[in-house]
């Protein structure tokens, strides 16, 4: 069986690039439960809670459920459900999920390959990764659902994947002249910058392109914001603060609730600013709520 494949081609729901993570965090977290203990089984209305905190960090900002993944990832033939009654999932309702104990679990063939192939939860793991979320987010994710990769990973090889540019840190860098687009940090160790990163505003995973106008320059920090849609960029290349973002001390204050309102450092004038489309998308597809209104000087 060919479970790489098989986990690449999950049927999802899409749409102009529309985000469904869900069955990718559901198998994410039953990778991490099978790692800790291979004959766990994950009971719908204990894992409730996580699996819906789960898609509330990492999916889309539209309100969804995780009854729906629980139920139609039987069809990609990698999971299976039980309940009180016998096999088989009752539904996607969450009432009916709860009340009849239904309980899933990877599917029978494919916990016999993760037990005869160590390394096969490795190479699924990094390709759910790898093609539905941002790098910024990999490690934080696995500290989510508990799972233990290595660094390196394994090979994180799909059929038919194209290839990232390796050029499109230094183009969009070099067009944002090594500052942050957000706060103007610059720092360097010698010739060398430090803390500063090429984030795509428009995801690689869907579709995003390697080129400067899907680029933005941002400090470590603000790019992770970026990614978790805590920051964004409007329509009039001012930076967005999501209402959701709470932080109390000064240095909250100071580097993200302040930006709100503030006008993008950059590019220089020879560059290409972001896109209206990638724009559009990060604004629908990733930051979450309603922007904050502009802070006075």
């Amino acid at each position: 069986m060919d479970w790489l494949g098989r986990m690449a081609e999950l049927r999802q729901w899409t749409r102009s690039g529309t985000r469904a993570p869900h069955k990718p965090l559901l198998l994410l977290h039953a990778l991490g439960r099978f790692q800790q203990d291979a004959d766990s089984e994950l009971r719908y209305s204990t894992v409730e809670k996580d699996l819906q905190n789960l898609l509330t960090e990492y999916g889309p900002p539209n309100r969804t459920t995780p009854a729906y993944p629980f139920h139609h990832l039987v069809s990609d033939g990698v999971w299976e459900v039980r309940t009180d009654r016998g096999h088989g999932s009752p539904g996607t309702g969450v009432r009916i999920l709860r009340e009849t104990g239904a309980t899933g679990r990877l599917a029978p063939e494919l916990r016999t390959a993760l037990r005869d192939e160590p390394e096969l939860l490795g190479q699924i793991a990094w390709l759910l990764l790898d093609l539905h979320f941002p790098p910024s987010l990999h490690g934080e994710l696995c500290e989510s659902v508990g799972l233990e990769l290595e660094p390196t990973g394994t090979a994180r090889l799909v059929p038919a994947r194209r290839r990232r540019d390796r050029r499109m840190r230094e183009l969009v860098l070099t067009a944002y002249e090594y500052r942050c687009a957000f706060c103007g940090y610059d720092g360097r160790i010698g010739t060398v910058p430090v803390g500063l990163e090429a984030a795509h505003v428009r995801w690689w995973a869907f579709g995003g392109p390697d080129e400067v106008d899907n680029g933005l320059c941002l400090c470590s920090l603000h790019h992770k914001l970026f990614d978790k849609g805590v920051l964004g960029v409007g329509d009039d290349h001012r930076i967005l603060v999501s209402q959701h973002f709470v932080g109390h001390s000064p240095a909250a204050r100071e580097h993200v609730v302040a930006l709100a309102g503030r006008p993008l450092i950059g590019p220089q004038p020879a560059a290409r600013p972001v896109a209206t489309a990638h724009r559009a998308w990060h604004t629908t597809q990733v930051f979450h709520g309603t922007p904050r209104p502009a802070t006075s000087a």
